[in-house]
């Protein structure tokens, strides 16, 4: 917000608080995906099948160029899982492989991490964790000498969906969150906001925050999707904000944490044509929703 004039930054919290937005829709694509993304400046990186292709925002964020800034390739499945770090782009696929990508070289490497698909991925000083439907999570070094070379690997006794490097990087195994979970509630995302403190969301329709400080037996906070859908993925703006995608119709969700009930709903598809929220990015004046046919963009700063 710090570049934005005051003015300007009223107009759009407003907007974010009443729902007032303009929808769009950024990119289609011809058969059905599975998308991930990231945003990294004013670049948008967004998986497609087995690519991975980065494009360009135009100054309104709103709209992209529509010639690709590049494309990385290199699994022989769909990528399931990507993350951006220390120039590379870390990304998991079908087909069991890691690939590290540099972004502004044409240097490629995968190599083969799990005996089924890779579902999720992420990187942090220098170290690669991946999790798999092999009901393992695995630790590789980034180090270009390295790659490949597993490090440590941890049985799950359950398929991994979801894995985040916590900010502490302390490389131990620290607790286990929860307890009494139903079969069936698995974890979609998560995301650490501070290294005590995280989100989490899933198969069984919450969204819960936790605090390491105060208990890891029970979060501190949950919220319930009203609809009792699936949620995919969450995001949030490291203040009040979070938002979430649901499993049916694409609708995109926005809560204020102090309140228990949802502030605002965007259904983005509809029957037939209805589709999870794969991935969510959000900056100070746009959200961004990966659905299975297309990319929509949500403009809280020209609503209308």
């Amino acid at each position: 917000m710090a570049g934005i004039p005051v003015k300007d930054r009223v107009k759009v919290s407003q907007n974010w608080r009443s729902g007032r937005c303009r929808e769009a829709i950024l990119m289609k694509w011809k058969c059905s995906q599975m998308p991930w993304m990231q945003l990294e400046g004013d670049s948008l990186y967004i998986s497609q099948a087995n690519f991975i292709l980065a494009y360009q925002f135009r100054p309104d964020g709103a709209s992209l160029n529509r010639r690709p800034l590049g494309v990385f390739a290199g699994h022989d499945e769909d990528v399931c899982h990507f993350v951006l770090a220390n120039s590379h782009i870390i990304s998991a696929g079908g087909d069991g492989k890691i690939g590290v990508h540099k972004i502004h070289s044409t240097f490629t490497v995968k190599y083969s991490a799990h005996e089924q698909e890779v579902n999720c991925v992420d990187c942090k000083g220098g170290i690669i964790v991946s999790g798999s439907r092999d009901r393992t999570a695995k630790v590789w070094p980034l180090a270009s000498g390295r790659l490949g070379q597993c490090l440590h690997t941890i049985q799950t006794e359950d398929r991994v969906w979801s894995i985040a490097i916590s900010p502490l990087l302390s490389g131990q195994l620290m607790t286990h969150l929860g307890s009494d979970f139903p079969p069936g509630a698995g974890v979609l995302d998560v995301m650490y906001e501070t290294p005590s403190t995280l989100l989490s969301c899933g198969y069984d329709t919450y969204v819960r925050y936790w605090d390491l400080r105060s208990s890891v037996r029970k979060c501190v906070m949950e919220w319930e999707e009203p609809h009792d859908s699936t949620l995919y993925c969450l995001q949030t703006d490291g203040n009040h904000l979070l938002a979430t995608g649901s499993s049916y119709y694409g609708v995109v969700r926005l809560w204020d944490r102090r309140q228990r009930g949802c502030l605002h709903a965007f259904p983005l598809t509809s029957t037939p044509l209805s589709s999870p929220v794969y991935c969510l990015r959000l900056t100070t004046k746009h959200l961004y929703a990966a659905l299975s046919y297309n990319l929509h963009v949500l403009d809280f700063q020209n609503p209308r």
